[in-house]
């Protein structure tokens, strides 16, 4: 690693940290500038997942109160699956051949491209049905629904799939557990995203202790982008913030429509 190209992975660290702190899609930014710097793709994979993993953990924090008001159960059988599906899917990702995996790449970028596209109106229309349910309350105290065991059962199993493609690439299952959370039930968006992040925190935390373990992460860079991750979620964070949210969503799908087009052309 250059030193030019150290300079160039702190900053793209930095952006996806910003952008992950903001709307999520860091990961169009780091994985391009990985592999643009000489890093094998597969390997480059698992050193964005180690680089981005830490600012993860830090946002979880953020969600303590509405962690407070979910079912154990609840969050216990989906940790579980989703610590299942994280380590099948970063083993499946050890076991795949970096010349596959570039074959597969650019069609992983245009699933994640596409979910995050629609992510934005799907995260709006649960914000407005919470408020509109909001509205119509009396005032009462709400109690957090039950969950039957079916439901559970099958939320459990949408879980593990997600997880097992979260541990493989990874991009966009936010939006597809706020899906599947909004299947089961759950209206509150602050209390879906406090669970969808502990969700994907196990899902790439299991991840990055695979991909260590086998020996899949480039140190020298992952270390210079977990700094520079720090930083952007961190510091330029609080700038991205004052940005109408719909110009950063669409630099990011834009991002990630021309990394898709350019490995598309280039697998």
């Amino acid at each position: 690693m250059t030193f030019l190209q150290a300079i160039a992975l702190f900053f793209a660290a930095m952006l996806g940290g910003a952008l992950n702190s903001v709307a999520g899609g860091g990961t169009f930014i780091t994985l391009p500038t990985l592999i643009f710097t000489g890093v094998p793709a597969k390997i480059a994979n698992a050193t964005s997942t180690v680089a981005l993993w830490p600012g993860s953990v830090a946002s979880v924090s953020a969600y303590r109160k509405e962690l407070v008001k979910q079912h154990r159960v609840l969050l216990l059988v989906l940790g579980v699956t989703s610590f299942i599906g994280g380590l099948l899917g970063a083993l499946l990702l050890l076991g795949t051949s970096s010349k596959t995996f570039v074959i597969l790449l650019p069609y992983l970028l245009l699933l994640a491209t596409v979910l995050f596209a629609v992510s934005g109106p799907l995260t709006a229309r649960l914000r407005a049905r919470a408020a509109a349910r909001g509205a119509t309350e009396t005032g009462a105290p709400k109690q957090t629904k039950q969950v039957s065991w079916r439901a559970l059962a099958i939320i459990a199993l949408l879980q593990l799939i997600i997880a097992t493609y979260g541990g493989y690439f990874g991009g966009g299952i936010g939006i597809l557990m706020l899906a599947t959370l909004g299947l089961m039930g759950m209206e509150n968006i602050h209390e879906m995203n406090a669970v969808k992040t502990v969700l994907q925190t196990i899902i790439n935390g299991v991840a990055v202790v695979a991909f260590i373990i086998a020996g899949a992460v480039f140190w020298a860079q992952a270390i210079v982008m977990i700094a520079g991750a720090i930083v952007g979620g961190f510091a330029t964070a609080s700038v991205a913030r004052r940005l109408d949210p719909r110009i950063v969503r669409g630099f990011v799908i834009l991002v990630g429509v021309s990394m898709t087009i350019y490995f598309f052309l280039h697998k």
